[in-house]
């Protein structure tokens, strides 16, 4: 199996883990987007924290990497917070989809910083992506907006996050990727935690651990994924997240996307299958 084909894999895995991960959260009910984001990276920093100690590497990684690491975790944790926000405050398809903004912002914040050419298709592809956007967000100069900016903002910091775990590449084991962001948002978040706490029942306790769990394989797989291959030639197949979050929100919540949003999804689709298109295309003029 090649590279391309494993990291394709791992990112259809990541998203069926971060589209279960989105379910759990707004399962969990009212409670501050703080304290949800908090116990969510608190499982996942126990359960790498297992992986770096059984594999006897340094915690926090190398000396000389530090700054890519803090840099990608404070990225990060501003996605997630932002993310859950939208989660909390739109229909999960719509949150989901404003997100997974983020592999067309990859494509251009890798050009930029990584000084990995962008294909001109792969351009196209991202205007087809924001025109799409524009569908789900519909906007408007009302507070209603708000949401939306969040869950475009969480992209914007995710996409950024991205960025530096592919230049981290091999650097850092993926374990050690996942333990320090999960570490860092866990440590950086409970102060707001503490003092904006509010009680938990047993059920929305179960509902977190398990938002957590599903996250940690959503973050391992995405981690791996960016290690085989470039993000220009995998990331839109994360995109396939898209289609679980559209089924847990009918199923679970029975909330369902207006005509605009539904509009807006077969555009980003259409984008999605462009750029796969295109790619096979490279690949057997290469093959």
């Amino acid at each position: 199996m090649s590279n391309r084909s494993k990291g394709i894999i791992l990112l259809l895995l990541s998203a069926f883990g971060f589209a279960m991960m989105s379910a759990f959260v707004k399962l969990s009910g009212e409670l501050p987007t703080t304290q949800k984001t908090m116990f969510r990276n608190l499982v996942t920093a126990v359960i790498a924290l297992g992986f770096v100690l059984k594999n006897k590497v340094r915690v926090f990684g190398e000396r000389k990497n530090q700054k890519y690491l803090l840099l990608r975790s404070a990225l990060g944790t501003l996605g997630m917070v932002l993310y859950f926000y939208a989660i909390d405050n739109l229909v999960l398809s719509d949150a989901d989809m404003l997100n997974k903004l983020s592999p067309f912002l990859l494509i251009i914040f890798s050009a930029i910083f990584l000084k990995e050419k962008a294909k001109k298709f792969q351009l196209v592809a991202v205007l087809i992506a924001f025109i799409g956007t524009l569908f789900v967000i519909k906007p408007a100069f009302s507070l209603e907006i708000i949401p939306y900016g969040a869950g475009v903002l969480s992209a914007i910091f995710a996409a950024g996050a991205y960025t530096v775990l592919r230049f981290l590449g091999d650097k850092e084991k993926f374990y050690t990727i996942v333990f320090y962001f999960s570490f860092f948002s866990t440590v950086t978040l409970l102060p707001f935690v503490i003092a904006f706490y509010e009680p938990m029942t047993f059920q929305q306790v179960m509902y977190l651990l398990l938002a957590g769990s599903f996250a940690t394989l959503g973050q391992f797989g995405i981690t791996i994924a960016y290690k085989f291959a470039p993000a220009k030639e995998i990331s839109i197949f994360f995109y396939s997240t898209i289609v679980y979050t559209s089924i847990l929100s009918m199923v679970i919540f029975g909330q369902f996307p207006d005509l605009y949003s539904i509009i807006g999804y077969f555009i980003i689709f259409s984008a999605s299958f462009y750029m796969y298109m295109k790619n096979k295309q490279l690949d057997k003029a290469y093959g």
